[in-house]
């Protein structure tokens, strides 16, 4: 793997490991905002029947808040663990050539030194 796609392959491991951490970072604040804000027991004339389970907490929201609350975290931890599996991959690559180089800077020196 040559130096121009290692790069490439590094931005797209950033590209797809930032924005799944900033996903996560969201769904935590509208969670502890929920925790706030909806109530702790099922309000039918609101629609809020749903429980949802927040640091040992039960709240009740809509079946869209819910819907769309594990939609932005599910998304966010594929997204995520996408960009982290990239990013391993990046890694082990980027060892593998350094290594490589090395051995090249050995064997270089070995027929000189």
């Amino acid at each position: 793997m040559d130096s121009a796609q290692l790069a490439r392959l590094k931005a797209f491991s950033l590209i797809l490991i930032l924005p799944g951490l900033a996903g996560l970072i969201v769904s935590a604040m509208i969670s502890v905002h929920y925790l706030d804000t909806m109530p702790k027991w099922p309000a039918p004339r609101e629609l809020r029947t749903v429980p949802r389970s927040i640091d040992g907490v039960v709240i009740y929201q809509t079946a869209e808040e819910d819907r769309m609350l594990n939609l932005i975290e599910y998304s966010s931890v594929g997204v995520f663990l996408v960009g982290l599996g990239l990013g391993l991959v990046y890694l082990e690559k980027w060892g593998a050539r350094q290594s490589e180089l090395t051995e090249k800077d050995d064997e270089f020196t070995e027929d000189y030194g």
